[in-house]
């Protein structure tokens, strides 16, 4: 991880003064890598619940310790564990004729983007370590920081860093890719190229859905779109770009091949990618897996819920109106973390709930829905927003106020893109209906 390595480049300079960046990305490591790690695990406790509340299957039971006469299940926590040990322990096979090198740079290729990706996202604002206990207006925190003695909750800031973001979460493809190639197995090859199909695809419109969104936030760089947004829900993207966002979630999903999108590990009826897997190897993709869930939820928070932002919070406190309750610098970033990696927990929850409600799509569909589908949409999206965002600039208008506009969006967009599908899908149900009739008659 890129923390680990700034642990040991600023240990250097602990007699000039390193010690404060040292502390700085020591929090960052903490409060970025821990919960990411933690959240990874507990989804698949989440699964496993909510999986059983839903469809009134058996729960995780199996594991539990024997105590006065009971078994403990804890429960179902204990099956984090017992996972743990399972891929730990369970031998590794590897088939005589596989390609060992792609076979063992697969796993990774398909979790290192993952964890990477989080080190532009921001889980928080500026933090003045120095004045933690006082009450701090915008103003002032900004006069730290630009003085040295605050840091962001951010581990890199890159003007372009949601480019980043997709450059490397566009590398999850070769993961899959190469686990089929190098498995020398003709059903995992074509597992294989199920996967990069769906993936390259939706990886498409996952990123033509961001665009609508960052027109009008004129920027590129993680923080800088949560700051636009802000503690306003008027200005949050869901609002004023809420095709964009939807569009966004289901494309996401889809990348991370999960139900209904996951016909490249639908191992019931469709062979998968991997296949030839075991042991640990296996359980990387595993963790990639949940680390995605962790990562659609991080990026559609940053992106259209505010971030890191709470509804009437400010620097200094609460306000509403003339009213004001005022809390200490350390409060206000407590708060700003929890809430958005509460809002990353509501959007896995919300993603594992899709998973045990929807039916898996046929592989047809689901490129149909991609290109035919989705695409266009997305396209109408991003020239209905510019085309508004010129006017809009062109007329001093204040974009602050473009959740009205939003509305103006969305019936643009379904004016143009979805009325005129459903007319001639409507069309074709017709035709096949009379062609039906005629050959029945004769």
């Amino acid at each position: 991880m890129p923390e680990i390595q700034q642990i040991f480049a600023i240990a250097w300079k602990w007699n000039d003064g390193g010690w404060h960046e040292l502390l700085a990305t020591l929090i960052r490591a903490v409060i970025i890598v821990g919960p990411v790690i933690l959240l990874m695990a507990v989804y698949t406790w989440m699964e496993r619940r909510q999986a059983s509340f839903m469809q009134d299957r058996i729960g995780p039971t199996r594991a539990n310790i024997p105590l006065g006469g009971a078994n403990v299940t804890l429960f179902g926590l204990l099956h984090l564990m017992a996972d743990g040990l399972k891929f730990v322990f369970k031998e590794d096979l590897v088939p005589s004729k596989v390609n060992r090198i792609l076979f063992g740079l697969a796993p990774i290729l398909a979790l290192a983007p993952v964890v990477i990706v989080f080190v532009v996202i921001p889980v928080g604002g500026y933090f003045a370590y120095s004045h933690w206990d006082q009450v701090l207006t915008a103003q002032e925190v900004t006069k730290y920081a630009a003085a040295g003695s605050a840091f962001r909750l951010q581990a890199t800031q890159l003007d372009i860093g949601v480019l980043i973001v997709f450059a490397f979460s566009g590398m999850g493809v070769f993961g899959a890719t190469l686990a089929g190639y190098g498995s020398h197995n003709k059903w995992a090859l074509l597992g294989g190229l199920r996967a990069a199909a769906q993936m390259v695809s939706y990886e498409v419109c996952l990123g033509l859905t961001v665009v609508g969104a960052l027109l009008l936030y004129g920027t590129l760089e993680p923080m800088a779109i949560a700051n636009w947004q802000g503690h306003n829900i008027a200005r949050w993207g869901i609002v004023v770009q809420p095709i964009g966002a939807i569009l966004f979630l289901a494309a996401a999903i889809a990348e991370s091949k999960r139900i209904p999108f996951d016909i490249p590990e639908g191992e019931s009826e469709i062979i998968g990618y991997n296949l030839e897997y075991s042991g640990m190897r296996w359980g990387i993709f595993f963790m990639g897996e949940y680390m995605e869930l962790v990562f659609v939820g991080a990026m559609f928070t940053t992106l259209f819920l505010g971030g890191f932002h709470v509804p009437l919070l400010h620097a200094d406190g609460f306000r509403l109106g003339s009213h004001h309750l005022a809390m200490p610098h350390i409060a206000v970033v407590l708060v700003q973390m929890l809430a958005f990696w509460g809002k990353v927990v509501l959007l896995g929850f919300l993603q594992i709930a899709i998973r045990w409600t929807l039916p898996r799509m046929r592989y047809d569909q689901l490129m149909r829905l991609g290109w035919l589908g989705m695409l266009p949409v997305s396209l109408g999206n991003v020239l209905v927003t510019a085309v508004l965002v010129l006017v809009f600039a062109t007329y001093k208008w204040n974009l602050g106020n473009y959740w009205i506009a939003s509305l103006l969006v969305t019936l643009a967009v379904y004016l143009l893109v979805v009325a005129p599908q459903r007319l001639n899908k409507a069309d074709d149900d017709d035709a096949a209906q009379d062609a039906a009739h005629s050959h029945g008659s004769h």
